[in-house]
């Protein structure tokens, strides 16, 4: 179990360095509408009210995990004051939790702040169906928690999508960002 964490995180790994300008590619999702909870315990609904028409990066944690959520955690936290005004206003970044069932929005909430969490991040549970739903449509999903991957996926207003490492330097991944706001992504064939 250990070992496919470990080659997905090395898989990943080598995303970052192979993905330029020339060589990012962008492909369409189908994102489920479902229903969501935020850190605040606001109810939204994922496509409509988190990423429908804007610029996103979305990665995937659990509060109780110690090994690469906390990292991914501080990935976000630079990535989001890196981007100063722009979070929220131009980008808007999304933390979905793989553990629904334990991740409540307080539980969310307070380990987020740890990270430097503001506007423009948005962390969101919600019930086991729905959130499973999102990370099957997102390619997140895995039959255990601790094996999700270190995975960040940055959409643009058009609905185009591209993965990145989620343990990348903040700097790498505001140039995928701002990539794919402008929409230099060519689509996967």
């Amino acid at each position: 179990m250990r070992f496919l964490a470990v080659a997905a995180i090395l898989l990943l790994a080598a995303l970052p360095a192979a993905a330029g300008p020339e060589t990012l590619q962008a492909e369409r999702l189908d994102v489920p509408d479902v229903p969501v909870l935020d850190q605040e315990g606001n109810q939204l609904l994922f496509r409509t009210d988190l990423v429908q028409g804007k610029v996103v990066a979305v990665n995937f944690l659990f509060t109780n995990c110690t090994t690469i959520c906390p990292p991914l955690g501080a990935t976000f936290g630079k990535l989001r004051k890196l981007l100063g005004d722009r979070a929220g206003r131009d980008v808007h970044l999304i933390s979905v939790s793989v553990d629904p069932t334990t991740d409540t929005p307080e539980r969310l909430k307070a380990w987020s702040q740890k990270f430097g969490q503001g506007p423009g991040w948005t962390l969101v549970t919600g019930n086991r169906e729905d959130i499973t739903r999102l990370l099957k449509a997102l390619g997140a999903y895995t039959a255990s928690i601790n094996d999700h991957p270190p995975l960040v996926l940055i959409g643009n207003r058009g609905g185009q999508w591209t993965r990145a490492y989620g343990l990348a330097p903040p700097a790498k991944l505001a140039a995928l960002i701002d990539e794919m706001a402008a929409g230099q992504a060519g689509a996967k064939p």
